[in-house]
């Protein structure tokens, strides 16, 4: 079996961006506690960090290790894959830099990334009554067909 082999890439210096892919697990991590309704200092209190460290794993400004990152996902409840789903491989590829697109660019258009979009999952799940939420889940799915008929997409 071939291993592939992937281009080096040197430890970030002063100035330099976020990694894209370090920057949709900040957003995972981010998402899930706005969720969750946790704060950054109740999170940072529950896995021995600063408020301002979960900041910055929240801006990708600083990398989360695979033990930080085990740890979040116990304290978030779920898999470690969870920071790594819906990311887009086209804006995140292991290639040299010069070739990607920016980092600040890549995931602006992230829906997930939108207060909006977790405000909205969160007042979804404190609806107790699960046959309301799945008519309000098939009222949002038949709203967005339509958007979509309307706009010719």
């Amino acid at each position: 079996m071939a291993i592939q082999q992937l281009p080096r890439r040197p430890g970030r210096r002063k100035g330099d961006k976020p990694n894209p892919i370090d920057i949709h697990v900040g957003s995972r991590v981010r998402l899930r506690r706005n969720m969750l309704g946790l704060s950054q200092e109740k999170l940072g209190e529950a896995i021995g960090l600063t408020f301002q460290q979960v900041q910055k794993y929240e801006r990708g400004a600083n990398r989360i290790g695979a033990s930080r990152l085990h740890d979040l996902s116990r304290v978030l409840d779920v898999p470690v894959s969870f920071f790594f789903d819906d990311m887009d491989p086209v804006r995140a590829p292991a290639i040299p830099a010069g070739f990607a697109e920016p980092a600040a660019e890549a995931f602006d258009a992230d829906p997930l990334r939108r207060r909006e979009t977790v405000e909205l999952v969160s007042a979804y799940y404190r609806i107790d009554d699960p046959a309301l939420r799945r008519r309000l889940f098939d009222l949002a799915r038949a709203l967005a067909g339509g958007a979509e008929r309307v706009s010719g997409n």
